[in-house]
């Protein structure tokens, strides 16, 4: 039996990258194209490599030509523009004949969410719905690697300002969202929507106490309103926008219980379990307190 032509978009950056090397890892029999929009730069021993560009309809059809999964990742343009090229990606793969698309969606992207972006992300998955073709959705919680930006300097001060209050989040390594992704590419053709996190939901708190385990710092998590996190991050210098569109939304939305999922995703789509948030952090270590 001939096994179905896989297709990685966006395979120059770190996930997709990472998808592409997980299937050659697995020994997959069959055809496995790289896509980029620089694919001069792409280099996998027995992959086939071809341009791949969002925003050019007719040659991302061409690009897909003889494809039957397509991995399908989020393009990290913020706005308007960023679903615009997203749904164009979409009506390339229905022109193209691709028959199952995998897509790389955010957790809980519905229109109630606090996030700025959720809207880029649902749209995306509706336009996606409305083909007709199979689809794996990834709802891809927040990555664990955004702690090795945000610890440091909450190791540093000894304290962690939060408005997330008891809300839990379980955050997932992209090394494990990459398995999710390339196992879904190897899964059968029934359109599924999953969200892929860490084993753990976890507070601030217990987030917290794991960071002062694994590095001998002391943090002391202090519990604001939202409005007095803003204010704190604009003092701290952070540019307003970001502060009332970003930082406050996120814990928000964790307050909220939007990511307080912990699912059986990676172990189900790739046969081993997700790293836990403690293994995460003893690994990057180093990351966490040559920073602080």
């Amino acid at each position: 039996m001939t096994q179905p032509t896989l297709f990685v978009a966006g395979a120059g950056g770190k996930l997709g990258r990472r998808v592409v090397e997980l299937l050659l890892e697995r020994g997959y029999a069959g055809k496995i194209i790289a896509g980029s929009r620089h694919p001069e730069k792409l280099n996998f021993a027995g992959v086939e490599t071809r341009k791949a560009d969002y925003g050019d309809v007719p040659g991302f059809i061409k690009a897909l030509e003889g494809v039957d999964r397509l991995l399908l990742i989020s393009i990290d343009v913020l706005g308007p523009s960023r679903l615009a090229l997203q749904a164009s990606a979409v009506a390339a793969a229905k022109a193209a004949g691709v028959k199952h698309i995998v897509y790389t969606s955010m957790p809980a992207p519905e229109p109630s969410s606090p996030i700025p972006f959720a809207p880029e992300h649902f749209g995306t998955e509706e336009a996606i719905r409305a083909t007709g073709i199979a689809y794996t959705i990834l709802r891809m919680n927040w990555y664990a690697e955004n702690l090795l930006s945000s610890l440091p300097g909450v190791l540093a001060s000894g304290k962690w300002y939060t408005s997330a209050g008891e809300g839990t989040l379980a955050h997932v390594a992209r090394e494990d969202t990459a398995r999710a992704a390339a196992g879904a590419l190897l899964s059968g053709d029934a359109s599924r929507t999953l969200t892929v996190t860490g084993p753990e939901a976890l507070t601030t708190r217990e987030v917290a106490a794991i960071a002062s385990e694994v590095t001998g710092r002391s943090i002391q998590v202090v519990n604001v309103s939202d409005e007095q996190l803003a204010a704190g991050a604009i003092a701290a210098g952070v540019p307003a926008p970001v502060a009332h569109g970003f930082i406050v939304p996120f814990d928000a939305n964790t307050r909220l219980g939007r990511v307080a999922l912990a699912t059986n995703a990676v172990e189900l789509l790739w046969g081993e379990k997700p790293q836990t948030l403690r293994e995460f952090l003893a690994t990057n270590r180093a990351a966490l307190t040559q920073a602080a």
